[in-house]
């Protein structure tokens, strides 16, 4: 698989970023976030907003995209993990292919420091997670302030 990578210093030009929220939204199915929260990430992850920023990882194979993963630093250490892997997609017609897992080990090696995620129990994409050596250690509760 090749690499496309982009990261503050070489960030994505704005086709590139629609084409990046697009897809995205598109394969993520039932666990997807609206277009403008994908697009927030991806400011985030090249630090249009934020001082920590991240990074996004294409992986594609003969021109096609098989799959995107974005990663945005928390800055934080030691009590919260530096990284948070916010979206890992992979083309519908292409799961099942390794593609998945090629692309959580890239992020993995980009990573620097400890990496947290947020998954929905029955999302089937927990199983990769945990092959590449994630663990399940806390419940997640969220209070929504309206």
């Amino acid at each position: 698989m090749n690499y496309t990578i982009f990261d503050p210093v070489n960030p994505p030009a704005s086709i590139e970023k629609q084409e990046i929220v697009d897809f995205l939204h598109e394969n993520l199915d039932q666990y997807k976030d609206s277009k403008k929260a994908i697009s927030n990430c991806i400011s985030y992850a090249m630090k249009e907003n934020s001082v920590d920023g991240g990074f996004i990882i294409i992986g594609s194979v003969d021109g096609q995209t098989k799959g995107i993963v974005i990663v945005n630093r928390t800055g934080m250490k030691y009590y919260i993990p530096e990284n948070i892997l916010v979206y890992i997609a992979v083309r519908k017609d292409n799961r099942g292919k390794g593609y998945g897992k090629m692309l959580m080990e890239k992020a993995i090696e980009m990573s620097k420091g400890n990496i947290a995620l947020h998954v929905e129990h029955d999302n089937p994409a927990r199983f990769l997670y945990e092959k590449v050596g994630f663990e399940n250690k806390y419940l997640e509760y969220r209070l929504y302030k309206s």
